[in-house]
């Protein structure tokens, strides 16, 4: 028969054991989405602010020793050059915080990839409210073309780089890859439509307006 404090310590044991192993494959982790918004609607602060949130939300689930960039495409704009999100994530494979593999390569990644609702999990694994939860927040901003690829400049497909939170436009893709029609757009993890609202299109209102909530995919770069 074992005494209270055996029992105790055997728990504590167990528990310890199942803990490990889920910060064992959250350290293997190379893809994920983030499990909160900045709260500044498309104002991310740049690549730079945006590459800093990931790094941070990789860092509390045991990945920080990863270099971490945003899935953010920018337009040329200033002077500076345009910047392609499918240039900035490294070469993969990635991974969720389960251990499932999502995509083996760049090109896997914007072909046949394994990216679903199941699968396009935050840093904590936890499954991102989709069409039909209650609140919905499928929505990720990415300001990409399908192909991985900027916008040419013009028309603001990136609520000014990411750094408005009140007029502008951001495309977004959704995360579980449902939308109100069956076509292409409304399947797309990356680039499914423009955002809008009432408050000009980039304000954390706006964002939620179409089913989002400021949220936004973050790779290991290496």
């Amino acid at each position: 028969m074992r005494t209270p404090g055996r029992l105790f310590a055997a728990v504590a044991l167990s528990a310890l054991g199942i803990g490990g192993a889920a910060y064992a494959q959250q350290s293997g982790m190379s893809f994920f989405v983030t499990s909160a918004a900045i709260g500044k609607g498309a104002d991310l602060g740049g690549l730079e602010g945006a590459d800093r949130y990931c790094q941070q939300l990789a860092q509390s689930a045991g990945a920080g020793s990863r270099t971490w960039h945003a899935y953010l495409s920018t337009q040329a704009a200033d002077g500076k050059p345009a910047v392609n999100a499918r240039d900035r994530i490294g070469k993969g494979p990635w991974q969720n915080a389960k251990g499932v593999v999502v995509a083996k390569d760049v090109d896997e990644l914007h072909g046949q990839n394994n990216l679903t609702k199941q699968t396009s999990l935050t840093e904590k694994g936890d499954i991102v409210n989709g069409r039909g939860d209650t609140p919905n927040k499928h929505d990720a901003v990415t300001g990409t073309m399908p192909d991985g690829r900027a916008f040419p400049p013009g028309e603001d497909k990136t609520c000014k780089n990411w750094t408005s939170s009140t007029q502008g436009t951001a495309i977004v893709g959704h995360i579980d890859r449902l939308g109100i029609g069956d076509d292409e757009a409304a399947h797309s993890w990356n680039s499914s439509h423009p955002s809008r609202g009432p408050e000009g299109g980039c304000s954390q209102t706006d964002l939620r307006s179409t089913g989002g909530d400021g949220l936004f995919y973050c790779f290991a770069a290496n």
